[in-house]
C-alpha cells in the first residue's frame, strides 16, 4: 500500500478508538500511569519537609538552596521533552519501564550524597525520568481510555499529588518523633521514594502498549491484538500485517496545533495554566513548611516541628480532598469552570496569606493556605489533560512533554527565585508577587479556554490538513 492509503487506514482506526468505551484493563492502565504522580509528589516534597535538616548539615547559600530545590524541576523539564519524543518513536511501554528503573536507582543514590553539590546534581538527574514518565503517562491515558473517562483520569493528578504529600509528611514526622538523627532522617526520607517506585514498576510490567502508538508505528498485528484487549475491537479495517509508515516531522507538531482554532486556543491555555500552577505552588506551596515554621505556626518550643508538620498535613489532607472533587466537577461545570474557580480561589488565598504574614496572624495564615491549596488543586488539575487531549496521537507524547515543559520551567523558576524574592522583598512582597501568577491563570481560563469536556478530535494530520485550517466541532 502507498503511504496515503496507510495514513488513511491508521487515521480511520485511531478515530474508531477515540470513540470507544474503555474496559477494566484500560482503566487499570490509566491508574498505573497516574500513580506516577504519587511518586513524583513524594520526591518533590520530601525535600520540602526535610529542607531544614539539609540546611543545618550543608549550610547552603541562598543560590545553592534555590538550586537544590529547583534542580529536579530542571531535570524534569529536560526529561519531558526528550521522553515525549522518544515515546512517540519507540512506544509507551519501553519508556515507562525505563523511567521507573532509573528513578529507583537515583532515588537511592540521593541518600548517599556527600555535599550540597552532590545533592544538586542527583536532584537534577532524578528529574529526567520523572519528567519523561509524566509526558509518556499522559499519552498512555489519552490513548487507552474512553472519552470522558480519560480526561477525568488525567485530571486526578492533583489528587495523587495530595496523597503523596500527606504520606510523606506523616512518615517524615513519625521518623522525627522517634528521635532519629536529623542527618540520617533527611537521607532516608529522600531514598524512601524508591519503595513505591519498585512497586509501580512491578505492577506495570504486564501492561500492554497502547494500540494507537502501535498503529502510528505501523505495527498493525500487535495493534489489533491490544485493541481487542483494551477496547474489544479488532480493527478490521487494518491489514493483518505490519507496515512501514513514514513519520511526520517533529516540526509539524506546532503547525498541526496552530492550524485548528480549538486546538490552538486549548493548547495556549494549557501552556499558560501549566506555567501558572507550576509557579504558584512551587513558590509558595513548596516552601509552606518553612513559612509556617518561621511564622511559629504549630511550634510549641525549641526546634520542635512536629506541630508544624501536623498542621501542614491537615492542609494537604484538605488539598487531597480538593484534588478528588475537582475531576468530578469537570463533568458538571466543565474544564473552564474548574479552572476559573481554581485560579480565583488560589488568588484570594494568596492575598489572604500575604496579609496574614504581614500581620503575623497565625490562624489566618493557615486559613489562607487552605484556600490557596483548595483552589490550586482545582486549577492545576486539567492543564496536562487538555494539552494531551487535543493533540493527534502521532504527536501525543510530544504534546504532553511540551506541555509539561511549562510546568517544570515555571516550577524551576519559582523554587529558585522565591527564596531570593523573600530575602529581597520579605514574605509579604514575595507572596503578593506569586498572586499575580494565579490571576493570570484565571484570566486565561475566562478569555482563552474553549469548553472541552467530551472533546473528540479527528486524526487528520496530513499535509493538506496542516495547510488548510479547519474548525473542530465539540
Amino acid at each position: 500500500m502507498d503511504q496515503n492509503t496507510l495514513r488513511r487506514l491508521s487515521d480511520q482506526a485511531t478515530d474508531v478508538l477515540l470513540n470507544k468505551n474503555s474496559t477494566k484493563s484500560s482503566t487499570r492502565g490509566g491508574w498505573m500511569m497516574i500513580a506516577t504522580i504519587l511518586i513524583e509528589a513524594w520526591d518533590l516534597y520530601a525535600l520540602a519537609f526535610v529542607l531544614i535538616f539539609v540546611k543545618a548539615e550543608y549550610s547552603p547559600t541562598a543560590v545553592q538552596l534555590g538550586l537544590v530545590t529547583a534542580a529536579v524541576q530542571a531535570g524534569a523539564l529536560l526529561g519531558a521533552v526528550v521522553g515525549g519524543l522518544i515515546a512517540d518513536r519507540l512506544g509507551r511501554k519501553r519508556v515507562f519501564i525505563l523511567t521507573m528503573v532509573l528513578f529507583v536507582v537515583l532515588a537511592l543514590a540521593q541518600g548517599f550524597s556527600q555535599s550540597i553539590w552532590d545533592l544538586i546534581i542527583l536532584r537534577f538527574l532524578i528529574g529526567i525520568p520523572l519528567g519523561s514518565d509524566i509526558s509518556n503517562g499522559y499519552a498512555y491515558i489519552m490513548e487507552s481510555m474512553s472519552k470522558g473517562k480519560r480526561e477525568v483520569m488525567g485530571s486526578r493528578w492533583q489528587f495523587m499529588f495530595g496523597l503523596g504529600e500527606v504520606f510523606c509528611i506523616l512518615i517524615v514526622t513519625a521518623m522525627y518523633v522517634t528521635g532519629m538523627d536529623h542527618a540520617i532522617l533527611w537521607r532516608v526520607a529522600l531514598a524512601l521514594g524508591a519503595v513505591p517506585a519498585v512497586i509501580l514498576l512491578l505492577a506495570r510490567l504486564n501492561l500492554p502498549e497502547t494500540p494507537m502508538s502501535l498503529i502510528q508505528r505501523g505495527q498493525f498485528v500487535r495493534a489489533k491484538q491490544v485493541s481487542k484487549q483494551l477496547f474489544d475491537d479488532e480493527l478490521d479495517m487494518l491489514p493483518n500485517e505490519d507496515v512501514v509508515i513514514e513519520r511526520p516531522r517533529v516540526g509539524d507538531f506546532l503547525k498541526v496545533i496552530w492550524a485548528d482554532r480549538t486546538r490552538r486556543r486549548a493548547s495556549i491555555f494549557a501552556w499558560i495554566s501549566n506555567a501558572a500552577q507550576g509557579a504558584e505552588f512551587t513558590a509558595f506551596g513548596f516552601y509552606l513548611p518553612v513559612i509556617l515554621i518561621s511564622a511559629g505556626v504549630g511550634v510549641s518550643s525549641g526546634d520542635n516541628i512536629t506541630g508544624t508538620n501536623l498542621v501542614t498535613a491537615a492542609i494537604y489532607v484538605l488539598a487531597t480532598i480538593s484534588g478528588f472533587v475537582g475531576p468530578i466537577m469537570i463533568t458538571r461545570i466543565g474544564h473552564r469552570g474548574v479552572a476559573m474557580w481554581g485560579y480565583g480561589l488560589a488568588f484570594v488565598g494568596l492575598l489572604i496569606g500575604a496579609y496574614a504574614l504581614g500581620a503575623n496572624l497565625q490562624w489566618l495564615i493557615v486559613f489562607g493556605a487552605c484556600v490557596l491549596m483548595w483552589g490550586h488543586y482545582w486549577a492545576a488539575s486539567n492543564g496536562m489533560t487538555i494539552a494531551s487531549m487535543v493533540a493527534p496521537s502521532r504527536f501525543r507524547a510530544t504534546a504532553s512533554g511540551f506541555g509539561y515543559v511549562f510546568v517544570k520551567a515555571a516550577a524551576f523558576f519559582g523554587a529558585f527565585v522565591f527564596p531570593l524574592m523573600t530575602e529581597a522583598w520579605g514574605k509579604v512582597g514575595a507572596t503578593l508577587a506569586v498572586s499575580v501568577v494565579s490571576l493570570t491563570g484565571f484570566l486565561a481560563a475566562k478569555f482563552i479556554l474553549p469548553e472541552l469536556y467530551g472533546y473528540v478530535d479527528r486524526e487528520d494530520v496530513t499535509e493538506e490538513s496542516v495547510a488548510a485550517p479547519r474548525q473542530t466541532t465539540i
